[in-house]
């Protein structure tokens, strides 16, 4: 494929997607099709990954019909990239496998609601449809905090469809963050204990020094003394 930043052409082949195969599951303004909890479960897997690797547990899949092109999972802090989401990561991914930095008639699925950046890098690709899992209530931009795809003024428009297995998305980032606090609570509580370990030796040793015969008083001259006596 060759790159083209024809808006035209975009628009037309997004709009040429149309709806998902298979009959909607909700009757809602956005849809959820059986195909949507099939690919979400596939950027579930993603997501654990990341557990894996000590990030937060965030994974996408992007599928062009029934075909996945491509998956990443949330990473930052070990490629020291701050842009390194999981919808970042399927996309860079994606557009080197077409060799296009267009993405146009794709779907992306991702267990939390993307951001303001991801959101405007999906918009940049002329993602055809975005599924999330879960919601994020600090910095969601699919409706949570902003709703960056219902902007009309915007030369692309991506559907948008959330909240497709939400409680187990949501699940898996609550049992990482409480695992997190435990283990932090459990870091400081081992700090805590060796600091008064080690205190608790300096005062031993500090009453063993007071002590010791080389500390009794002795006469100024001993020789003297016992001539005296």
């Amino acid at each position: 494929m060759n790159p083209t930043d024809s808006d035209e052409t975009d628009e037309t082949t997004a709009a040429s997607v149309g709806e998902p195969e298979g009959e909607p599951i909700s009757s809602s303004v956005a849809p959820i099709y059986e195909r949507d909890y099939r690919f979400m479960a596939r950027a579930q897997a993603a997501a654990e990954e990341a557990r894996a690797a000590g990030e937060v547990p965030v994974g996408a899949v992007l599928v062009r019909g029934d075909e996945v092109i491509a998956t990443g999972f949330n990473h930052p802090i070990g490629a020291h990239d701050p842009s390194a989401h999981a919808e970042m990561v399927a996309l860079r991914a994606a557009a080197q496998h077409v060799e296009n930095y267009r993405l146009p008639g794709c779907e992306l699925y991702v267990t939390l609601e993307p951001c303001l950046m991801c959101a405007g890098a999906i918009m940049h690709a002329r993602i055809a449809r975005v599924v999330f899992g879960a919601r994020d209530p600090k910095t969601g931009a699919c409706g949570s905090v902003v709703d960056a795809f219902a902007n009309p003024q915007l030369n692309h428009h991506t559907s948008v469809t959330g909240g497709v297995l939400e409680g187990e998305c949501g699940a898996a980032l609550k049992s990482f963050f409480a695992e997190r606090r435990r283990a932090s609570r459990e870091a400081r509580a081992a700090a805590r204990a060796d600091a008064e370990a080690a205190a608790s030796d300096a005062d031993v040793k500090d009453a063993s020094h007071s002590a010791s015969p080389a500390n009794t008083a002795t006469p100024a001259n001993p020789g003297i003394a016992a001539a005296d006596e």
